[in-house]
């Protein structure tokens, strides 16, 4: 059954803007640990694709926020939030803390499809509450 469904549309020039503002600082509020070894090989390579993956994971906890409804305020918190890639490249949802608890108590699943072109990053999450067995 279907819980909550969010999708986000993320300005790459925005990003940008904020991460020439704010530098690595603006990348460690809004990434976790994983995310951000993911973030630093990348933008040593390829610059802008280090900006752009940055949008994808803004975008991302953006439409999680809104598919669980919580927006982000606890136990929602950009770092307890990570848009992680299977082998395959697939994009998954890894909790983390309080709010790992909070969604695992609530029997929820998320499914996440990320992707960005040089100027938009766009997310969609839909989040289901897990059936029970009779």
């Amino acid at each position: 059954m279907i819980y909550g469904i969010g999708t986000d549309i993320c300005d790459v020039r925005r990003i940008r803007a904020t991460f020439e503002r704010n530098g690595e600082r603006f990348a460690r509020r809004v990434l976790s640990d994983g995310e951000l070894a993911v973030w630093k090989a990348r933008s040593a390579r390829w610059p802008d694709r280090g900006v752009r993956f940055l949008a994808t994971r803004f975008s991302a906890k953006e439409a999680f926020s809104k598919a669980v409804g919580l927006g982000i305020r606890m136990p929602m918190t950009w770092r307890s939030c990570e848009i992680a890639n299977l082998p395959s490249g697939q994009p998954v949802v890894v909790l983390h803390g309080a709010l790992k608890a909070w969604f695992d108590e609530r029997g929820l699943s998320a499914q996440v499809s990320v992707t960005d072109e040089s100027d938009y990053a766009a997310s969609f999450v839909v989040v289901e509450r897990k059936e029970e067995k009779a």
